[in-house]
C-alpha cells in the first residue's frame, strides 16, 4: 500500500516537474525535513511506480523504456544548485500545545516551556500567521465551556500580539470541549484538555 505523504514532506522537483508523473527529463528527489526524518512520495512513468521513502532517495526515467531508475542524490551538488531555491522557500508549519490551570485561563507552570519554544521560532518568522485554538476539558456546561475555549484563545491572542505578532495575522477561535485530546466521561477532570493549541506558519 503506498504511504500518504504528510503535510510537512518536501519533495524537491527537477527539471519543472509537476505532479508525481516523471517526464523523460524530471528527477524527483526526496528531501528531509529539519529533523533528519522523511515522508514518502511515489514517482510514476506509465506503468512504472517507485516509492522514495529515504532521504535523498530519487528517481528518474530511463533512457529508453517506460521504466524509472532508482538511485540516491549528491546532496553537494543539490545545495549548490538549487541551495539559493530552498534558503527561499518558508519554514514548515510547527504546532505548539499550551495548557490552563482547570476553569481558567492561567496558564501551567510547565506550559513555560512551550510558551518559550513558541518565543523561539517566532523569531524565525518575520511575517508569521498563526492559528489559535482554545479548549476545555468536559467539567460543566457547554455554554460555559465555549465561553472558557474563546477566553484561553483570547489569552493566547493577547501573548503573541505582546510577542510582537501582528493581531491582523492571528487567527483564533474556540472549540469548548467538542474536541478533546483525551476522551473522557462527562464531568471529567482532564488536565490535557484544557489547552490552546497553536499553529505557526
Amino acid at each position: 500500500m503506498r504511504r500518504r505523504i504528510p503535510r510537512l514532506l518536501f519533495a524537491l522537483l527537477v527539471a519543472g516537474l509537476l505532479g508525481a508523473c516523471a517526464t523523460s527529463r524530471d528527477t524527483i528527489v526526496l528531501l528531509p525535513k529539519d529533523d533528519g526524518s522523511t515522508g514518502a512520495i511515489a514517482a510514476s512513468r506509465g506503468d512504472a511506480e517507485i516509492l522514495l521513502d529515504t532521504a535523498y532517495a530519487s528517481a528518474r526515467p530511463r533512457l529508453l523504456g517506460s521504466k524509472l531508475k532508482r538511485d540516491t542524490a549528491d546532496r553537494e551538488k543539490l545545495d549548490k544548485r538549487f541551495g539559493a531555491a530552498l534558503s527561499a522557500m518558508p519554514p514548515p508549519p510547527k504546532s505548539f500545545v499550551v495548557y490552563f490551570l482547570s476553569g481558567s485561563d492561567d496558564f501551567t507552570e510547565e506550559s513555560k516551556t512551550a510558551i518559550t519554544s513558541l518565543m523561539d521560532e517566532l523569531k524565525q518568522r518575520p511575517s508569521p500567521e498563526v492559528t489559535v485554538i482554545g479548549h476545555t476539558d468536559k467539567v460543566g456546561g457547554d455554554e460555559q465551556n465555549d465561553a472558557l475555549s474563546l477566553q484561553r484563545a483570547g489569552r493566547m491572542r493577547e501573548l503573541l500580539v505582546g510577542m510582537g505578532v501582528p493581531p491582523g495575522s492571528i487567527e483564533s477561535a474556540g472549540r469548548g470541549s467538542r474536541e478533546p485530546l483525551v476522551d473522557t466521561a462527562e464531568g471529567v477532570d482532564e488536565p490535557r484538555n484544557r489547552r490552546v493549541e497553536v499553529n505557526v506558519r
